[in-house]
């Protein structure tokens, strides 16, 4: 992650957190990172943090960030969530470039329980953002730069209509017609992470935007047989987007960069 905060400290930061009870805190304590408001200059520390796949582990973790963004004062912070997916329609290879993120209903919305009561949060991503990554691209990078939605499964397997889990209940057939509906709508990739990541960063006023390398076209199978081979050259599409884009941003912009590993 990129970043700076205010050197002088007297600034607050431009990330919002909507929560009125951390003000009465005597001290703020980030479990899963290991600080606290108390106990670390957050101002002046950054660091590093790895977590599992799916929401639940990245909606912990970006409550946290969030807050770190916050209590560091860290000015315009920009989020990338990069790592990999399975296309819809797009051949194996190929860079997407989300415009927004749908949950598996196709509704733009990130859907939680909360205090036994659903709560929907629009999935929304800065489109500017998106299009200056878009910008990028050359003819002769060697690999297509695609933007569209992103439908995030909280499933890897039936979630994503996958036939080769322990489990599964639906036909090849039926598979096939809801990857037809996804793409119909125009997604153009799944992955476990989007509608959090974009309705978080959304709240916190904290630009984002998220670029994923897919493994393969779900309309032609669920597997990727040569994974470990393909691995490698692949993530060198995304990461050649992001730095481009990383080094474009001003000297008082911060860019976060989260990596997932396991998204086909």
């Amino acid at each position: 992650m990129f970043g700076r905060g205010d050197d002088n400290g007297e600034e607050e930061s431009t990330v919002i957190l909507l929560n009125p009870h951390l003000s009465e805190l005597n001290g703020d304590i980030l479990y899963h990172l290991g600080l606290g408001t108390n106990t670390h200059d957050l101002v002046k520390m950054f660091g590093d943090v790895k977590h599992g796949i799916g929401v639940p582990s990245l909606q912990i973790l970006l409550h946290e960030i969030i807050k770190l963004m916050y209590y560091a004062k860290v000015k315009n912070p920009v989020f990338f969530r990069i790592g990999t997916c399975g296309g819809i329609g797009i051949k194996a290879g190929s860079v997407v470039v989300s415009k927004g993120a749908v949950n598996e209903m196709i509704e733009p919305y990130y859907e939680q329980i909360v205090l036994g009561e659903k709560m929907q949060r629009p999935a929304k991503l800065d489109q500017d953002l998106a299009q200056e990554l878009l910008s990028l691209s050359e003819p002769d990078d060697g690999f297509d730069v695609i933007s569209g939605q992103t439908m995030c499964s909280y499933d890897f397997y039936e979630g994503q209509g996958r036939c080769d889990g322990a489990f599964c209940y639906f036909s090849e057939v039926a598979k096939q017609d809801y990857l037809k509906k996804l793409h119909d709508a125009g997604v153009r990739n799944i992955e476990m992470e989007a509608t959090c990541f974009s309705a978080l960063t959304n709240l916190a006023n904290i630009k984002a935007a998220i670029v994923c390398v897919a493994f393969l076209n779900r309309f032609e199978g669920d597997q990727k047989l040569d994974y470990c081979e393909f691995i490698a050259r692949l993530f060198e599409n995304y990461k050649k987007l992001i730095d481009q884009q990383c080094t474009t941003e001003s000297d008082d912009t911060m860019c976060m960069r989260n990596t997932f590993n396991s998204n086909i």
